[in-house]
């Protein structure tokens, strides 16, 4: 009999999931030598080699990947477990590993606050993170939910519209366009532009609508943080299109003010999503249950006086909640 701690294995498991001891310790918040001790640990008392190493790379031998696969099928019963347990407890325990994009960090909490008043014994693991991550994310299933702005390709996934996510131009408190009516969008031709980073999909959605009508800006700066856009912004370096959510805290009373623009607000979507096949617990449940009813009514209180639904968005909302399941 092998005789094997479960933290062995989880050291293990995060080793051939990343083929790297220093990636494995990064992710475990471990030392890379811990990390090397518990695999060899874990090598001696298999009796075979676990790794083999070409480069700076680990890979699996046959006895690994054998290890792995048990790996795999014991943590998913301990995560069946889990949820089982849960079930009987039913919500007054339990834990939610929650993952967002960068943008979503500016609401999300806020509608996690009242949810976790009113479940006070549920734990919850919140990752912020890039749209590439959240997909490694996906394809590891290291978490129960995602909040994303833009469906991935892969992999498999249940995808649910819950919030509107309208981009707006911002500008400084002394633009010119501010407290003007109803502006033309040729009216941006020649502004000096603040872009989201290549890759964006803020950005993807500008430069597409900016294309429909011939608009040319001139780009001063790429940044890729929602928080260094608002401070050039601020700085008077330019104008830019964030999503209205990035100034839930600072709404248009201190140093931006929303441009109104012809085309604008861009009508998107927040989506909350989870594996196809994923058994979600009833913690994970009851916050997807919760995004989909309540968040709109919240998010309405967070920019009080701002009309930020446009009739078009509006008139879409039947949509909200509605499963969307995309296939690669």
């Amino acid at each position: 009999m092998i005789h094997a701690t479960l933290h062995q294995l989880k050291v293990f498991e995060a080793t051939a999931r990343h083929g790297s001891f220093t990636r494995a310790a990064e992710e475990l918040y471990l030392t890379q030598p811990t990390v090397s001790i518990q695999v060899k640990q874990l090598t001696k008392a298999v009796g075979l080699p676990l790794f083999e190493q070409i480069g700076k790379r680990l890979y699996l031998t046959q006895a690994g990947q054998k290890l792995l696969e048990t790996c795999q099928e014991i943590f998913d019963g301990l995560d069946q477990f889990e949820m089982a347990v849960s079930d009987l407890k039913g919500l007054k325990q339990g834990q939610l590993r929650l993952a967002v994009i960068t943008t979503a960090k500016y609401f999300v909490p806020r509608l996690l606050g009242p949810f976790c008043q009113r479940f006070p014994g549920i734990d919850i693991s919140l990752k912020v993170t890039n749209h590439q991550q959240i997909q490694e994310r996906m394809a590891n299933n290291d978490d129960d939910l995602y909040i994303i702005s833009t469906p991935p390709e892969q992999p498999d996934l249940k995808i649910y519209p819950f919030l509107e996510n309208p981009l707006v131009v911002l500008g400084p408190q002394d633009h010119p366009l501010v407290g003007k009516p109803r502006s033309p969008i040729s009216v941006l031709n020649g502004e000096q532009f603040i872009m989201r980073e290549p890759g964006s999909g803020t950005r993807q959605a500008v430069q597409k609508l900016f294309a429909e009508h011939d608009i040319d800006v001139r780009v001063r700066l790429e940044l890729g943080s929602n928080e260094a856009i608002k401070q050039a912004i601020a700085g008077g370096l330019g104008i830019s299109v964030l999503s209205l959510h990035t100034i839930i805290s600072e709404g248009t009373t201190g140093e931006f003010a929303i441009l109104d623009v012809d085309h604008f607000p861009i009508d998107r979507q927040w989506y909350v999503a989870h594996l196809a096949g994923k058994q979600l617990s009833v913690v994970s449940q009851a916050f997807l249950n919760y995004l989909l009813e309540e968040s709109h009514a919240m998010v309405e209180n967070l920019l009080p006086g701002i009309n930020r639904v446009p009739p078009a968005m509006a008139a879409g909302a039947k949509t909200k909640g509605d499963e969307v399941l995309t296939k690669v």
